[in-house]
């Protein structure tokens, strides 16, 4: 394929025909990317397992809400961007982008092996001279892990991690504004990678990969622990009959020592606790305040359904639950808590209905007009624009405030 004009390669090896692959390139994390690289003029090849996600990116259509995306896919699929579930592909690309990340159990222990696991199978598709980027959250130790397998292969491949630092929704603005971490053990696979996420952005972070690794997790605990903290006072005030959301609205107004308290909400999502619990287990799971903030953001749900049972016979009501996704505006229903809230009101309430605007797939969800028909009591669970100006005959519990109209349980 024709390179675009005035485009350099990324470096100098003859042997490779495209610039970047992107395994796992039709996610969250690796689609972003791969789009922001072809936007930059790169030859770039996105590849997945996914071969239903394959044909939607191949066909020019997103298999996710990101804002952006879809305009950016559609300029380059097809000219510098393919989608492909054959890894054979891989092997002439110069730069081989893996983004699967470290998972954890069902008792929240991470599995630093599955990154390792997957490096191995696609070993074989790896060519002399590649630069191996890793660039999903990974357990402390994991890039040694890699470096090591990578090592004894007999072929001479760099191996370095560079964690996204993006927040869903914002990747095709925040790939192209945030510094980017890179790590390396050498100063060649420094300079490569360096040069490579110089087509981003201009300001590059070097670091060792613990460090690479350790930030990657400090970042989302810290986010978790503020959002507990948030979730905390909220509890606080609202068991004494006052309103959080109109105490924070007041500390914060131009008063910039408070203005990062978040409000309260469902704090969940494909990351935020998996880190938490990853870096709990990185120190022997002696980590209080990560416990606490679990026990705090996962303990909301309940929390809500138990002062709402005290207020409404809600084993006589059909409670309606708006908002299924993670967050606002997303399609993404990865650890939502709205399912957990679910789960207890069935316990709870006579009946539930379920909607979001965003969310396919979920056979129990139901049109906006019913639920708001049927519902006697309704609850915003994700702050989605599209309910900002609800407004509702029955009672309307909206712990975000997203309508600015106060918050009481």
């Amino acid at each position: 394929m024709a390179r675009a004009a005035g485009t350099d390669r990324v470096s100098g090896p003859s042997q490779f025909d495209r610039d970047v692959v992107v395994v796992g390139g039709c996610g969250h994390v690796g689609l972003p990317l791969g789009l922001a690289f072809a936007e930059r003029g790169l030859e770039v090849t996105l590849y997945d397992v996914d071969e239903a996600a394959v044909a939607l990116v191949s066909d020019g259509s997103m298999p996710f809400e990101e804002d952006g995306a879809t305009a950016a896919l559609k300029r380059v699929i097809g000219k510098r961007l393919l989608a492909t579930a054959d890894p054979s592909a891989i092997a002439g690309c110069e730069n081989v982008v893996i983004v699967i990340g470290t998972p954890v159990d069902e008792h929240l222990n991470p599995d630093p092996t599955v990154v390792l696991k997957a490096v191995t199978e696609l070993s074989d598709h790896f060519s002399e001279g590649q630069l191996l980027i890793l660039r999903s959250t990974l357990y402390p130790g994991t890039t040694e892990f890699v470096e090591r397998a990578v090592e004894s292969l007999d072929r001479s491949i760099d191996v370095c991690f560079c964690p996204e630092r993006i927040a869903e929704g914002k990747a095709m603005t925040e790939l192209f504004e945030l510094p980017q971490i890179v790590s390396a053990r050498s100063t060649a696979a420094f300079d490569r990678a360096e040069k490579l996420f110089r087509n981003l952005v201009s300001q590059i972070v070097r670091l060792s990969p613990e460090e690479a690794e350790l930030a990657k997790l400090f970042t989302n605990t810290w986010r978790y622990i503020k959002f507990a903290t948030a979730n905390q006072l909220f509890m606080m005030a609202n068991d004494f009959g006052l309103d959080y959301e109109r105490i924070r609205r007041a500390l914060a107004l131009d008063y910039p020592r408070a203005a990062d308290l978040p409000r309260a909400g469902f704090a969940a999502g494909p990351c935020l606790l998996k880190d938490t619990m990853q870096l709990a287990a990185f120190n022997n799971n002696n980590f209080v305040l990560g416990h606490a903030a679990m026990m705090v953001n996962e303990g909301l749900p309940l929390y809500m359904v138990s002062k709402l049972e005290d207020r409404f016979p809600l084993e006589k009501m059909t409670v309606g639950i708006l908002g299924m996704a993670f967050k606002a505006d997303s399609d993404d229903t990865r650890s939502s808590l709205s399912y957990k809230l679910k789960r207890i009101l069935r316990f709870k309430a006579q009946n539930v209905l379920c909607h979001d605007p965003y969310v396919r797939g979920d056979p129990d969800l139901v049109e906006l007009h019913e639920l708001t028909e049927a519902a006697d009591l309704i609850i915003v669970a994700a702050p989605h624009s599209a309910y900002r100006e609800l407004r509702s005959q029955v009672p309307l519990i909206n712990i975000w405030d997203s309508s600015g109209e106060g918050v009481q349980l």
